[in-house]
């Protein structure tokens, strides 16, 4: 089993680089989107370090993407600009490509986390959740659902079933009793320790909050912007996934992502298409 870190390689430089999007990591066939932005982030260190250097700035601090057409497992490329290079930061842009077809472009700005450095002031503490043992682990095959979502075999994902409210489908209001939230647990099977990078991942990973409030079909993400806040401490991550607006046919959510200690690593904000 290829770790995290094997399918989000990339390989090239001056402004060019191969990667081959793994299957694993889809749902219902389709490559997932924080997976894409960790093989985008990738590329972005590589072109911002100089040959033979270590990278000044190698972690992903902040990224806004747009999905714009959805890939397939197997061979991509990802080209890469620096826009500007600074003490405190890089800024570069990254767009995946698959033939002379884009399909997601992202601006990253780079930096560099120090470990075990503890935020001065946080606004809200970490979210209530059962314990890992007592929540209900997500299924590769979603009873009824009629998707695989093939990378629930390479991550450990539960969730925390009393989170989810209790929505009556018969109530006059659809929404009635729904939680719009999702809360929960997440570590990769093997083990590995997550990093700024996986955290990119880790920010988009869990299932939709809508689901919560209703019956409905397949949420594509139309465009997602994610800060990685800090360097996580082994041991499965504390998430929150919410829905702030849900009007029409757009929803917008949040995801707050908080390590074994309890400290904020990364937070996440979704502008998601709710095919009803």
């Amino acid at each position: 089993m290829a770790t995290f870190d094997d399918a989000t390689t990339v390989h090239g430089g001056d402004g060019r680089y191969t990667a081959d999007i793994d299957p694993m990591w889809t749902i219902g066939g389709n490559p997932h989107g924080g997976y894409l932005l960790a093989m985008l982030a990738r590329a972005a260190i590589a072109e911002a370090t100089a040959p033979g250097d270590a990278p000044a700035h190698p972690h992903p601090l902040a990224v806004s993407a747009a999905f714009l057409t959805v890939a397939t497992p197997g061979p991509a490329t990802v080209a890469v600009e620096v826009l500007r290079r600074g003490k405190l930061a890089t800024h570069a842009r990254a767009q995946l490509r698959q033939g002379d077809k884009p399909h997601v472009e992202a601006i990253f700005t780079l930096g560099r986390l120090e470990l075990d450095a503890a935020a001065d002031w946080v606004d809200t503490p970490p979210a209530e959740v059962a314990p890992f043992e007592e929540c209900h682990r997500s299924a590769i095959e979603p009873y009824g659902s009629g998707i695989r979502i093939a990378m629930l075999g390479m991550v450990d994902q539960r969730l925390d079933l009393g989170s989810l409210g209790s929505r009556d489908p018969n109530a006059d209001d659809p929404f009635d009793g729904g939680s719009g939230e999702v809360r929960g647990w997440l570590r990769f099977e093997d083990d590995t320790p997550f990093d700024p990078i996986s955290l990119l991942y880790a920010a988009d990973s869990f299932p939709s909050a809508t689901f919560t409030l209703g019956d409905v079909g397949w949420v594509p993400t139309v465009t997602l912007s994610t800060y990685v806040r800090a360097i996580p401490a082994p041991g499965p991550l504390r998430l929150r996934q919410r829905v702030r607006i849900l009007a029409t046919s757009l929803a917008d959510q949040v995801c707050d992502v908080w390590d074994s200690t309890g400290q904020i690593v990364a937070q996440a904000v979704q502008l998601d298409a709710v095919r009803r």
